[in-house]
């Protein structure tokens, strides 16, 4: 008899009060010369967190993310500043938690990851995993640009003074004296630094001015270090996990004490908490609400379900649940409150500098204008008076006869533009570092704190996609390092469009199309296959076995009616409005120092729908490829994982492995339900041989 072992795909899984796993019964088959080869399934022991404040302060430090310092304050700025935080509560009431308890019971409950969950409920809904991993494929393309970006301004915070604390200086011939760059008089010095000297942004997406050398290399060097810390793994400890989830927290703590002591903080938190309601009525803004809950508790990914899978089946998921939404909405507040403060200060400073270059220019040209008989005499405090009197006039013969463009200062337009764009954290908080005592180091501490972030955040994100590509059979003989170099490499190639001209553009565009609507619609099809495919009374029945209280009538609302139905109307309301609506994006102009929207080209709106497309077609294509058997049911991605009894090399360090125990024949009777099978107190390592 051939001793050689396989793993059939586990049909009808349950588990016992007791922890027994059932299989199905064994398969033998018998070649042409007489040899019998028997499946023999084998029972895969997860590994295990190492404790449960590991676990809990690993979350931790995955919510508090980039997005807590650009992308949610972003959103709270161009969605009507307070009144975007009454959809993203509800959002996180309807969604948000119920999603996920949902994620984190169904890895805990079935110990898999995202491929395999999805495959081990319905083989014809294992296109769930494949748009997760396709998903964080496209999100880990752009996220690691916005490292690329953190390098450079790391690199720049050991010149002293900052670059981006003064603006750069050219020659007047015809002046014959030395002028600040117009483009960086217009805006403001680290606006200029960020769109001309970090990613030196063109006119429009359809203009990439060639590949940007410096960000090439940037973006280089954050793919290696990527491509390295998952070959070789993060051999961390207890003492890293506390420090990677306090220690953003001192620094925005830090931070909070310095801004709201800046001139003009309060016009930035006033512009915060007063809401704008007319902005409740645009569907996006909802879509923008959800998009970010799913973002903040990193929903859909997949990367839940892997983490819960190493959790003890007692595990209290229900309640880590309520935590994580709880903690991910103070952090997301608290971190926006720093933003607006400083946002404040910035628009008061950038007014202040505006009405101090419109002086300067009009006493300048003065002695050209004709048509004045009493002096006129325009200061800092007569300004808000004298200037609407005059600006009409002036700005005909400033643009017409002299062919400079004026600036007419406000805060309240300040405030509305100095939030826009990807830049935020590089523009405001820059500014911000500026002013304080000793800027250099407390510049470095920022970009080490964001690069601590976005590396802890991408490293998930990239892992998420080499583990579930590598529990695939037809990379299972493929080493991880030369999978995960070619994935990574891979990247990098594509990557390139982000170091152009157009970068910016373009990563608004896949973070828009590619990883928004994608997330959205995949969580959709994750709360309908959990309620009516596995069934809502089998799944609240494992929640109660595993932590002893059955869920109540909020969770079971949700996941069978609120959530999916909210994500319904949201998804079909933005789609209505995109039809009705054709994106844009803020294209930067140097000549008015600032920002202007703009439509996408026709080639730009069918990338996005490529992108879109991208996200969620797996779903159907793998449903109606099982469906009508186009494809096998036998999925070998559990074959694949049951080679791999150790955890994702990324997470090794934080996590205990337990090796496999060996099933062996028992002297027990027909009768026995396991076939004959026992498990001996011993373990040891199986390794299956194809």
């Amino acid at each position: 008899m051939d001793n050689k072992r396989h793993l059939p795909r586990p049909v009808n899984l349950e588990e016992a009060d007791d922890g027994v796993v059932e299989f199905s019964p064994l398969n033998q088959e018998e070649d042409a010369e007489g040899t019998v080869t028997i499946e023999v399934p084998v029972a895969e022991e997860r590994a295990a967190w190492g404790s449960k404040m590991q676990f809990m302060l690993s979350c931790i430090s995955l919510s508090v993310g980039l997005g807590n310092v650009w992308r949610f304050p972003y959103l709270v700025q161009q969605d009507g500043g307070g009144a975007f935080l009454i959809p993203y509560l509800i959002m996180m009431v309807l969604e948000g938690a119920p999603l996920f308890l949902l994620e984190l019971g169904i890895g805990q409950r079935l110990r898999q990851g995202s491929l395999g969950v999805w495959n081990l409920i319905s083989p014809w809904w294992g296109g769930l995993g494949v748009a997760s991993t396709i998903v964080s494929y496209l999100v880990g393309l752009y996220y690691n640009v916005i490292i690329a970006w953190c390098f450079y301004y790391l690199f720049n915070s050991f010149k002293s003074p900052l670059p981006f604390s003064t603006c750069p200086t050219e020659f007047i011939e015809e002046l014959n004296k030395t002028e600040e760059i117009d483009e960086c008089a217009l805006s403001s010095e680290t606006a200029y630094f960020w769109y001309r000297q970090t990613i030196d942004a063109s006119d429009s997406i359809s203009d990439t001015g060639g590949v940007k050398w410096w960000m090439a290399l940037c973006l280089t060097l954050s793919w290696i270090l990527v491509w390295l810390c998952i070959m070789k793994g993060i051999q961390s400890s207890g003492k890293v996990v506390y420090f990677t989830a306090l220690f953003p927290y001192c620094i925005l703590v830090i931070f909070f004490g310095r801004a709201v002591t800046l001139k003009g903080a309060w016009e930035g938190l006033k512009h915060m908490f007063t809401p704008d309601m007319s902005k409740l009525i645009n569907p996006t803004v909802w879509m923008d609400a959800a998009c970010q809950v799913f973002y903040s508790l990193g929903l859909s990914f997949g990367s839940l379900i892997a983490f819960a899978s190493y959790n003890p089946m007692k595990n209290n998921c229900k309640r880590d649940a309520l935590f994580m939404c709880c903690i991910t909405v103070f952090t997301a507040t608290f971190a926006t409150i720093d933003i607006f403060a400083v946002l404040g200060f910035k628009a008061v400073a950038n007014y202040e500098k505006c009405v101090e270059h419109n002086i300067e220019k009009f006493n300048a040209m003065l002695p050209t204008l004709v048509n004045h008989t009493d002096p006129i005499n325009v200061t800092a405090d007569n300004y808000e008076t004298v200037w609407p009197q005059i600006y009409p006039v002036l700005k005909k013969h400033w643009e017409d006869e002299l062919h400079h463009h004026i600036k007419n200062c406000s805060v309240t337009d300040e405030l509305n533009q100095a939030a826009e764009g990807t830049g935020l954290a590089f523009i405001v908080f820059t500014q911000a570092i500026v002013e304080l005592p000793g800027s250099n180091f407390w510049s470095v501490c920022f970009f080490m704190m964001l690069l601590a972030l976005g590396l802890g955040s991408q490293f998930g994100t990239m892992e998420g996609v080499i583990t579930n590509m590598f529990d695939m059979k037809v990379f299972a003989r493929v080493r991880k390092e030369i999978l995960t170099g070619c994935v990574c490499l891979s990247s990098l190639l594509v990557g390139l469009i982000f170091c152009t001209g157009a970068g910016e553009y373009w990563l608004g565009m896949f973070d828009t199309f590619a990883g928004s609507m994608g997330l959205i619609i995949i969580a959709f099809f994750e709360s309908i296959v959990i309620s009516y495919v596995y069934g809502h009374k089998r799944f609240t029945d494992d929640i109660e076995r595993m932590i002893g209280q059955r869920p109540g009538l909020y969770w079971q609302a949700t996941w069978r009616y609120l959530s999916p139905m909210t994500i319904f109307v949201v998804v079909v309301a933005s789609v209505y409005y995109r039809a009705t609506h054709p994106p844009d994006y803020p294209a930067w102009k140097p000549e008015l120092g600032n920002a202007v929207k703009e439509a996408y080209p026709g080639w730009a709106m069918f990338a996005c729908l490529c992108l879109l497309l991208a996200g969620f077609l797996p779903i159907p294509i793998v449903y109606f490829m099982r469906r009508f058997q186009c494809i096998r049911f036998d999925s070998d991605i559990h074959q694949a994982s049951i080679k791999r009894v150790e955890t994702t090399i990324s997470t090794q360090g934080m996590i205990k492995g337990e090796e496999l125990e060996e099933y062996h024949d028992s002297p027990g009777g027909e009768d026995d339900e396991d076939g004959g099978l026992s498990v001996p107190a011993g373990k040891f390592r199986m390794e299956v041989i194809d």
